[in-house]
């Protein structure tokens, strides 16, 4: 009788698992609405002086994601003002809703990533995970490995859904 051989623990396909890429640390809303005169204009004066009283230390160590949930015109300079007390305290500032948080900090991961790794590779982009993977992330993460990857597939590595795959002339693409 011939042994078992495992042939997906033998092949070489590389797994990226996006689940890794979810941003660690809290993310905490930071809303301008609440430090609007009436919840509509913003207050030079009023908005400095609110700022330099503010408990900052709440934002040790968090990602804050900083909008404005009121239909109010905010100046540039007051988000720059925000980032300049934020800054110190917490882990990450952006200039969005703590869903678009997660969305942002995937794609700086993402735009971090060293494409000459994957060169030629067959890549396996993991498809079942515990946190929520937003859907841009599947898809910028196709978008950079196209160019560079042999094949991408989705799911895992015993069932894969194939996704791209480098033709012979390399100027062609199959699903």
């Amino acid at each position: 009788m011939e042994a078992l051989v495992n042939r997906v623990a033998n092949s070489k396909l590389v797994t990226i698992d996006l689940e890794s890429f979810y941003p660690s640390g809290e993310i905490v809303p930071f809303d301008l609405k609440q430090f609007l005169f009436m919840e509509l204009i913003l207050k030079e004066k009023d908005f400095r002086e609110t700022l330099k009283v503010h408990d900052w230390t709440q934002y040790d160590g968090k990602n804050v994601a900083v909008f404005c949930s009121a239909d109010a015109i905010i100046p540039m300079w007051a988000y720059m003002l925000v980032a300049t007390y934020a800054t110190p305290h917490a882990s990450d500032v952006a200039l969005c809703t703590p869903d678009q948080y997660t969305e942002l900090a995937f794609f700086r991961k993402l735009n971090s990533l060293d494409m000459s790794d994957y060169a030629g590779e067959r890549i396996v982009v993991k498809g079942c995970s515990d946190k929520p993977v937003p859907a841009s992330a599947y898809l910028e993460i196709t978008r950079k490995l196209q160019p560079v990857a042999q094949s991408i597939m989705f799911g895992e590595p015993c069932s894969t859904v194939p996704v791209y795959k480098k033709s012979v002339a390399q100027d062609k693409t199959e699903v």
